[in-house]
């Protein structure tokens, strides 16, 4: 019996750590350890239903060693401050006044595109109607919008830089192409596309250019032949 107690708390463990290293993405809408308590839970409780052969018991001592566990990892998030971080994670924010916090996304394995989507989610479209966003620490996305932010938002940004890359996507959609952008990218003295965290551009010209590690800026051009999307 003692075995089985030992053996569900170090596989606990060793599930919490790896949910906590494997960042926001994953987590969903609950802590660390309640995703990795709802996991085991599951697994535990079938293999002995299925199984004739492992002994009822051993099933059981497993969830109720999981419920102790559960209890002992919720007195220390909530008596001890440290302890707290540790466990369950803090609040990243991704954006500030600055921009993109791109060292915040890496940390939470997280790219310029899946912070772009999780704006589109809350329903926010443009980088520059933003002040703030972040991930909770239960990976729910959050974002303080400017005070005009709905008049910001106009026309649908795409992405045509991302993370020094071309979206050709995006680029085909636009009808532009890269000799415009890298135009662009020279006049404001950026030498070459790899420079760029994130460049996103509207139907009505206005773009978001953000270098990596730099405050971003915005810009009014007009395209080629007057296009529009």
């Amino acid at each position: 019996m003692l075995i089985v107690i030992i053996r569900t708390a170090i596989i606990f463990l060793v599930l919490l750590i790896i949910m906590r290293l494997m960042g926001k993405r994953q987590i969903g809408e609950m802590q660390p350890f309640e995703l990795v308590i709802t996991l085991l839970i599951a697994e535990l409780a079938c293999i002995p239903m299925a199984d004739v052969s492992i002994p009822l018991l051993y099933g059981v001592i497993a969830v109720v060693t999981i419920f102790v566990l559960h209890e002992i990892m919720t007195l220390l998030d909530l008596k001890f401050k440290p302890l707290k971080s540790l466990i369950s994670g803090k609040p990243s924010v991704v954006i500030n006044k600055n921009g993109i916090d791109d060292y915040q996304l890496k940390r939470n394995n997280l790219d310029v595109s899946d912070l772009i989507e999780s704006l589109r989610s809350a329903g926010y479209f443009s980088l520059d109607s933003i002040d703030y966003a972040l991930y909770e620490a239960n990976g729910t996305f959050s974002a303080l919008p400017k005070e005009n932010y709905e008049q910001m938002q106009t026309s649908l940004p795409l992405v045509i830089i991302d993370n020094g890359k071309y979206d050709r996507k995006n680029l085909e959609i636009t009808g532009l192409d890269e000799a415009f952008f890298n135009s662009l990218l020279k006049d404001q003295g950026i030498k070459s596309e790899k420079k760029v965290l994130v460049l996103t551009a509207d139907g009505e010209g206005k773009l978001y250019l953000q270098q990596k590690n730099e405050k971003f800026r915005t810009l009014n051009v007009e395209y080629p032949g007057g296009k529009t999307w």
